[in-house]
């Protein structure tokens, strides 16, 4: 049995095959009409993955800033929550992204669609990265990607799958020191966790979507505007 979003998603993709098809062929106009008409199905609201604040603050300090590996993760978590990006805009920004000395420093980040957004950074995260920068980046190479592996010597972005491993083992790290953590634990809940995090804190939804990249007000309200328990108890 095909879920509600397959269907939709099938249902579309007919829609445009067969406009294409009647404009080519008039006397497929009416089967195009036919299906045309037809109404998606209704996909039944989830409610949305973030983790508390006791939770992300377990996993920001689960990676061992003993070892180098552990500094380096640490600083992608930091600057994951901070600047609510997606983990494919993490792991594409490069040295030439970072603006640490401007009046408000600010990240310049490569988004969905090919477009370009600048995220401002809090104080405490670009002592975070200026710490970071000293360690990991002698020269000053705008394109060298900001967090990398090195594989013969050569530096290189790291994977998407490094991340969610990362989040994975600071999550189980953090369950085992009795904090309950979600069942399934992804990159893309830090992002959500940030948004959350100021939507309860009162900015305002045209901020979110700024600061997400989301191209209509209708996607960052379709995923914040509700009301938690916490807000409802204030």
């Amino acid at each position: 049995m095909r879920t509600p979003k397959t269907c939709n998603l099938r249902l579309t993709s007919l829609r445009s095959f067969l406009e294409y098809a009647a404009n080519e062929h008039h006397e497929l106009i009416a089967f195009y009409i036919s299906i045309r008409d037809i109404k998606n199905s209704k996909i039944p609201a989830k409610p949305i993955e973030f983790f508390e604040k006791s939770q992300m603050k377990a996993i920001l300090a689960a990676p061992d800033i003993g070892t180098r590996t552990g500094r380096r993760n640490q600083m992608m978590l930091v600057l994951m929550y901070d600047s609510a990006v997606r983990i494919s805009e993490l792991l594409e920004l490069k040295l030439g992204d970072l603006h640490l000395k401007a009046e408000i420093p600010y990240i310049t980040v490569h988004g969905k669609g090919d477009k370009y957004r600048n995220v401002p950074l809090m104080q405490k995260t670009c002592r975070h990265l200026n710490r970071y920068l000293e360690e990991f980046h002698e020269g000053t190479n705008s394109k060298l990607p900001l967090f990398y592996a090195t594989t013969y010597g050569q530096k290189h972005h790291l994977s998407s799958d490094t991340a969610e491993k990362l989040i994975k083992n600071c999550c189980l790290a953090a369950g085992s020191k009795g904090i309950k953590m979600p069942d399934s634990c992804h990159c893309h809940m830090v992002r959500k966790t940030r948004a959350m995090d100021l939507y309860q804190s009162g900015l305002p939804l045209a901020h979110i979507q700024q600061l997400l990249g989301h191209e209509e007000i209708s996607t960052t309200s379709g995923f914040y505007a509700f009301a938690t328990l916490d807000t409802l108890a204030q």
